[in-house]
């Protein structure tokens, strides 16, 4: 194929994911992202712990910023374009990713068929997590790393430089390509550490942190205060604990899928031929180093195994690269044809079905917030009881309107039965809202309460004076006990002004004037 061809083929892949993917995954999408671009921009947006804690560094959402602030100044930031135009940024380096990894693949065939073709990545690549970002920037990268024994290109420090400071745990994968780096150069070992990795490092670093303080208000090295929270205080394990070996029995082989047969089989092939694969040995060194640090902490999942999904494919196409150099047309093709249809299944279930209900609801929030109005003229107000960051919020809304979510914050405080607020609903729901809610008058209660259908037999009483707005199907399956099957947005019932209220007309007893008087009193 010719590179205009290739170039079409991969921008073609990434663009329609824009479209086709339309379900919610994780909440760090949005909350850790659009959310954070949104506050910067038009001053309205929820920060979470996370960046109130430092933790996170503002280089990503400040891409996002710098799309919004555009939009702001041409006085088109419509709903739309704030949700479509990042993803598409997005897209557009996923897509730059997809090439250079076709690149440092050689231009071989089959590279371009797994990088299309892998689920997880369609699934995620033209997402707003910082780990898409990340894979994408691992990616481009690696076709810049020297691999060549006469090669001494050092502009992949760069890239590594930016990524280890805003994914501090991007370090477990390149630690092991560094030390190769350095290992095969002619350049002196101390050299080629002052020289570049001190000098590309320490530069990095200073520009970085003066966005970041700027930011934050005040001097701030957000990597190590990553460290801090989630290694040393091991705040990670709040959101969920998982056993040290999942991402072995579980969580590579889901994001490789059918790809795995071929990873495990390059496994076998390197160590076959160990004397021959130096660049692979250390690949792989890559690969398990990441695996076995993130094994270490008890939070886990699955996006964070992004940053070396491109490791990963890049040992599937060398080896159907050699297997398919003696083997049968008919059989390349039954095994290319057996890819396809296994990586299409779940890339368009998991894309376009399961869990789209909170994302469809968000398009109606929308609506309402934009044209709803109460009998006394007042706006919308918003009451999202679910699972803490199960929609978008601002972001996606864009209209300055009250909202409500229940929060999880960590347990900072080292409190002995630590329950977050999302944790004391669900024990009791509706204790939750007679100590939270206001009793009267009615006006002060929220317009709108959006709930899964799970939770509606137990806060009934609370729903009785709202109606079903609209329901939308949001999986066929529970994802976990405080999720639902569809997502019901519930609007409150008007009160009818009492000087709008038709006369009753019935006999009164005769009473004083007086009398009459004192009661209007």
């Amino acid at each position: 194929m010719s590179k205009l061809s290739v170039v079409f083929l991969l921008l073609s892949v990434r663009i329609a994911s824009v479209f086709l993917v339309k379900t919610f995954f994780s909440p760090d999408e949005y909350w850790q992202s659009l959310e954070v671009a949104h506050r910067i921009t038009f001053g309205y947006g929820h920060l979470t712990w996370e960046w109130t804690k430092g933790i996170r560094s503002y280089f990503y959402p400040t891409l996002f910023a710098a799309i919004y602030k555009v939009l702001d100044v041409l006085k088109i930031d419509s709903r739309i374009f704030l949700i479509l135009l990042p993803r598409i940024f997005q897209a557009l380096i996923a897509s730059y990713a997809d090439y250079r990894f076709y690149v440092w693949c050689n231009r071989k065939k089959w590279s371009l068929f797994i990088i299309v073709t892998s689920w997880f990545w369609f699934y995620t690549g033209s997402r707003t997590f910082i780990n898409s970002f990340e894979a994408a920037l691992t990616t481009i990268a690696l076709s810049f790393f020297p691999w060549s024994e006469n090669s001494e290109n050092t502009g992949f420090l760069w890239i590594t430089a930016l990524l280890t400071y805003i994914r501090p745990t991007s370090v477990l994968t390149w630690a092991p390509l560094c030390f190769y780096h350095v290992k095969k150069s002619k350049y002196p070992g101390w050299e080629l550490l002052i020289k570049r990795y001190l000098f590309i490092g320490l530069l990095t670093g200073v520009v970085l942190a003066a966005l970041d303080s700027y930011f934050h208000g005040s001097l701030i090295i957000t990597p190590y205060e990553f460290f801090k929270v989630n290694v040393l205080d091991g705040i990670g394990s709040f959101y969920g604990t998982h056993p040290w070996y999942w991402y072995f029995s579980t969580g590579l082989p889901a994001i490789l899928g059918i790809g795995i047969v071929p990873f495990l089989l390059s496994i076998f092939v390197v160590i076959q031929s160990w004397e021959k694969s130096t660049s692979l040995q250390y690949i792989l060194f890559s690969i398990i180093l990441t695996i076995f640090g993130y094994s270490l902490l008890p939070h886990k999942e699955f996006r964070f195994l992004l940053q070396i999904l491109p490791l990963c494919l890049y040992c599937i196409t060398q080896f159907l690269s050699e297997w398919s150099r003696t083997k049968s047309t008919i059989l390349i093709w039954l095994v290319a044809i057996v890819i396809l249809v296994s990586n299409v299944i779940p890339a368009g279930y998991l894309g376009y079905v399961h869990q789209q209900g909170t994302l469809n609801a968000m398009d109606k929030l929308a609506s309402i917030a934009s044209d709803y109005k109460t009998e006394n003229g007042q706006p919308a107000k918003f009451l999202f009881l679910m699972p803490c960051h199960s929609t978008p919020y601002y972001s996606n809304i864009h209209q300055n309107v009250t909202m409500r979510f229940l929060t999880c914050e960590p347990n900072f405080k080292k409190q002995e039965k630590y329950l977050d607020e999302a944790d004391k609903f669900y024990e009791a729901p509706m204790a939750w809202i007679r100590s939270h809610l206001p009793v009267h008058p009615l006006d002060a209660l929220p317009t709108h309460v959006i709930v899964f259908d799970t939770l509606v037999p137990k806060i009934s009483d609370f729903l009785s004076i709202y109606k079903p707005l609209e329901i939308f199907f949001h999986a066929d399956h529970l994802v976990s006990q405080r999720s639902g099957r569809n997502v019901i947005i519930y609007e409150r019932t008007q009160v009818a002004k009492k000087k709008s209220e038709p006369p009753v007309v019935k006999k009164e007893p005769e009473i004083k004037q007086e009398d009459a008087i004192q009661d209007e009193l």
